[in-house]
């Protein structure tokens, strides 16, 4: 389980949508990119993000990721109060819209997967796009998580709507989004509930869980392990994340900690590759 929105990062074709644009805007002001923000991943953004890690002291991989959205900061951030407030829950994969303490309307949304799960907590609005397209639908409306692009946002995937099972984002259907996008100004508070997702350093022999066998699909789908997904964090997978440690330049210590359960979830979505919010 790892908390992070989609990495953005060089495919083909390229990777789009106002995420890749909000990078690109922050890179802008920072003064690593100085080409229009056109919401396209190509090969000057990859530059100016490896550029941008390398000055930062974070891995330069051109993958934009937790470490890297929270160096590039968010700008200011500002609680407009007023009279809306959004809460999601995503245990029900619900959000309701209340105006001044009365609930105005409640929508069926889409919230992140157990291996990728939406932030808990108190965000606000801090950027809004209208008809982005694509995955992101009809509208896109930034918050304000530091790690990472989270927004609530329309979908070109319907049928997804009631689960969880995006990259973190909230996903709500196109019309219900447009209303919203219309209604709710910038600084919008937005409560995300639900159960605080907890990560644990992974080593060897410790305590069998799920989180275990995640990590062991995850290094048998890059190749780096051929036993069994069975949870235990045995010597075998011990070696395969040294391995991939080594591969990608982190220290090889056999440990899942932060930086490596991001790498990895990285690389997996790009083996798969996932490019969806």
């Amino acid at each position: 389980m790892v908390i992070a929105s989609r990495f953005l990062r060089l495919t083909s074709p390229p990777m789009r949508g106002p995420d890749v644009m909000a990078c690109q805007r922050r890179l802008l002001v920072l003064g690593y990119y100085n080409l229009s923000a056109d919401g396209i991943f190509g090969p000057a953004t990859e530059r100016a993000v490896v550029a941008f890690q390398q000055a930062s002291g974070i891995l330069a991989d051109g993958i934009v990721g937790p470490a890297t959205w929270t160096a590039l900061g968010i700008g200011e951030v500002t609680w407009g109060g007023g009279r809306y407030h959004i809460s999601v829950d995503t245990v029900r994969n619900v959000l309701a819209l209340y105006d001044s303490g009365t609930l105005r309307a409640s929508y069926p949304v889409a919230t992140g997967k157990p291996s990728t799960p939406t932030p808990i907590g108190d965000w606000v609005i801090i950027e809004k796009e209208p008809n982005p397209g694509g995955p992101f639908g009809a509208a896109w409306m930034r918050l304000s998580v530091p790690n990472g692009g989270y927004a609530i946002h329309g979908t070109d995937a319907p049928s997804s709507i009631g689960q969880s099972v995006s990259h973190g984002c909230i996903r709500m259907h196109n019309a219900d989004v447009s209303t919203l996008y219309g209604i709710v100004p910038l600084g919008t508070l937005v409560t995300i509930t639900g159960q605080l997702a907890t990560t644990r350093l992974l080593y060897l022999n410790v305590p069998p869980g799920n989180d275990v066998a995640e990590v062991q699909q995850m290094l048998k789908t890059l190749g780096y392990y051929t036993g069994s997904v069975d949870g235990n964090y045995n010597p075998a997978t011990v070696a395969a994340v040294r391995q991939f440690q080594q591969d990608i330049g982190l220290s090889p210590d056999g440990v899942v900690g932060p930086q490596t359960i991001v790498a990895l979830q990285s690389r997996y979505d790009i083996a798969l590759g996932d490019v969806q919010p």
